[in-house]
């Protein structure tokens, strides 16, 4: 430990006679204030019961004991309601059916201050998009958990997923979810104390995605609900699943940037769902990757997988967008999946042919007879880093990077301390200078890279370098490794 503390001490002494590759000056302009967090989706578990196996204690008591350290600030939970409120059997409404498994999670991030995006993913069945019906049934339910089971972490209610999709029930209507959405805000209405508990997100729009027989594109759904609904929209809601090229390039963080310039002032927008797909020309190999390791898993389903989350570059890939998310004035990402465990493809309930997208498989041995997809997958580490340093509440600083190199960088404060976090996706180390407008207290270094060196051996995440402290820092940021230099407990 003292030739740690000495060569860090050294090193601080050297800031202004080392040669850096990349000097990092954060500033003390905030970009965004009061961030609300970076967190997953977190869905309950609807087809385990038909994969043959239901969430355990010992499961359940396994998710906290991973989640916990994430201290992720921000859930994105969906449901389908034929597997809780709605009986398709007897087409009767039940607000009790099944809900002891969104209770879980509900009470989890109502326990731990975390700020829920609930909603619906479709009515209960396509013929009830426009039905009242559903409209009534689907707040009495909303009302049900914030109101009578107190989960007052939701905040904000999506009501269809991704309207704007040839694959949602509106079938990319946007007259038709503007109808519902205004019935849907009415309704709520009707409830005491609801609508100040809970406000309508929006458009949740899909940001590559052009309909092909409408044309419209997320612009046009961000830019008409921005001038015809503002009024009932608490929170603009957009998602994205871009491509690793683009992301790594810096277009896509051009393309977060225009949509946010649609957002009135006052309001903020998150990402409800993130994660990458290799469509665009210029990943093809990763597409094609992506598909042979799909058809050789024995339950991946191939056209909503993504294989490259047992990888050690998708952790670096998501806190690269999520550093696009904060510098672009966004207020908080969600990504897709915290558990394989939570999705077939379609919800057929097929165990055959489910969505591989998460941090881990909790129901890997039990309903698929694989223990080893109930380990912790590799970007998890990243991710976490991400959430747990970039608080709730926390500000977002503005950075201003001299030198060239394949890096990106972002910055964080709050009442308890400061982070600035680094991605170099290049194949060679980079020297970086980072100079502060504040002062580091015994500030430590996390380090993600490909040796998982960061774990100890009970595989905790552990600092490589502790007790830094001072306004200035060089350090040397390895060859694709993310690097978080926190003071932040």
């Amino acid at each position: 430990m003292l030739r740690i503390l000495l060569c860090v001490t050294m090193c601080l002494m050297m800031v202004c006679c080392q040669k850096a590759d990349i000097v990092i000056k954060v500033t003390d302009k905030v970009i965004n204030s009061d961030y609300i967090g970076n967190g997953a989706e977190w869905d309950p578990y609807d087809e385990a019961i038909s994969w043959g196996s239901d969430i355990s204690e010992e499961d359940w008591n396994v998710l906290f004991e991973r989640i916990d350290p994430m201290g992720m600030g921000y859930v994105r939970c969906m449901v389908n309601s034929p597997f809780l409120y709605w009986d398709a059997a007897s087409g009767t409404y039940d607000k009790t059916r099944n809900v002891e498994k969104i209770s879980r999670i509900l009470q989890y991030c109502k326990d731990n201050d975390i700020t829920v995006v609930y909603g619906e993913f479709n009515p209960p069945e396509p013929s009830m998009k426009d039905s009242q019906r559903w409209v009534e049934m689907s707040v009495n339910y909303l009302d049900y958990l914030v109101n009578e089971l107190g989960f007052d972490c939701i905040k904000h209610f999506v009501i269809f997923n991704e309207p704007d999709g040839d694959w949602a029930t509106t079938d990319g209507d946007y007259e038709l979810w503007k109808e519902m959405a205004l019935r849907f805000d009415a309704e709520m209405g009707r409830y005491p104390g609801l609508k100040d508990k809970v406000s309508i997100a929006a458009p949740d729009a899909v940001v590559h995605w052009v309909h092909p027989d409408t044309g419209m594109n997320a612009a046009d759904w961000m830019s008409r609900t921005a001038s015809e609904i503002d009024d009932i929209v608490g929170i603009y809601d957009v998602h994205a699943y871009p491509g690793q090229t683009e992301v790594r390039d810096g277009s896509y963080a051009q393309k977060l940037r225009a949509l946010r310039a649609f957002v009135p002032e006052g309001k903020r927008i998150i990402l409800g769902e993130a994660g990458f797909k290799y469509e665009n020309p210029e990943d093809s190999l990763m597409l094609k990757e992506n598909f042979r390791r799909a058809d050789e898993h024995p339950f991946a389903g191939g056209i909503d997988s993504n294989m490259m989350v047992y990888d050690h570059f998708y952790g670096l890939d998501m806190a690269l967008l999520a550093m696009d998310v904060m510098n672009e004035g966004y207020s908080g990402m969600a990504v897709w999946m915290l558990d394989d465990a939570a999705h077939s493809v379609g919800d057929t309930g097929r165990k055959d042919n489910i969505k591989v997208w998460g941090f881990w498989n909790i129901l890997g041995e039990e309903a698929f007879g694989i223990p080893s997809e109930e380990n912790i997958r590799p970007w998890y580490w990243a991710w976490s880093l991400m959430c747990r340093y970039f608080p709730k509440g926390c500000h977002i600083n503005a950075v201003e990077v001299t030198g060239s190199g394949e890096m990106r960088v972002c910055a964080a404060e709050n009442g308890e301390g400061h982070t600035v976090a680094v991605v170099n996706w290049s194949s060679e180390d980079l020297d970086l200078s980072v100079k502060l407008p504040y002062t580091f207290s015994d500030a430590s270094v996390y380090v993600y890279e490909e040796s998982a060196s960061y774990l100890d051996v009970q595989g905790n995440m552990v600092p490589s370098e502790t007790g830094i402290s001072g306004n200035a820092v060089f350090i040397n940021a390895p060859a694709n490794s993310l690097i978080v230099i926190t003071d932040m407990q």
